[in-house]
């Protein structure tokens, strides 16, 4: 398991368009969340022991912040054949076990997470309205241990958002698994 930091893509930065297969068996892209104000795109996958960390912190936040506009997408682009615990059946199996509240997505070609500079679990990007980069940055200033959290970094961003205040400039990388790719 290598450790990677999130690779602090530039703000303002378009969100790049998928379509991809739901756990849910529908097909998403940026416009089946045209609605929302606040789109949150996680890299994410069912193994990597960072993403079982924060995995229920994630699903608070998407119940806490629904009704003010806000979408989580969880995209899974891990090499599923190399690594079976990351396949669409486990991830219907883990939507479903812990009840996700937001789409958990498969990106099998990887190009979604290419597109994106995704390089680890979870690795997080947050859109306005207008689909530019306003957050990227970690969850919290404590993945392993959520009692020890002094600071959650999300969150604020997202009150700050859904507020109309500006988001904190100073965004501390998101770390985690590297993603699993695929080799040629």
């Amino acid at each position: 398991m290598a450790l990677l930091n999130s690779t602090m893509v530039p703000l303002d930065t378009l969100a790049h368009d998928f379509e991809l297969e739901g756990t849910d068996g529908k097909t998403y892209s940026l416009d089946s969340f045209s609605d929302r104000e606040v789109l949150v795109i996680i890299f994410m996958c069912n193994h990597c022991p960072y993403v079982k960390a924060v995995l229920k912190r994630l699903i608070d936040l998407q119940n806490e912040f629904s009704s003010r506009g806000v979408q989580l997408v969880g995209i899974n682009p891990n090499d599923a054949v190399r690594y079976p615990d990351d396949s669409l059946d486990s991830m219907k199996m883990i939507a479903r076990e812990k009840g996700l509240p937001f789409p958990y997505l498969v990106d099998p070609s990887q190009g979604t997470a290419k597109e994106y500079n995704a390089v680890c679990t979870p690795d997080l990007y947050v859109y306005g309205k207008e689909r530019k980069l306003i957050y990227r940055g970690r969850i919290d200033d404590n993945w392993e241990h959520p009692e020890k959290v002094t600071r959650q970094d999300l969150k604020l961003a997202l009150e700050n958002i859904t507020t109309g205040q500006p988001v904190p400039s100073k965004q501390i990388p998101s770390m985690g698994c590297s993603i699993k790719w695929k080799t040629s």
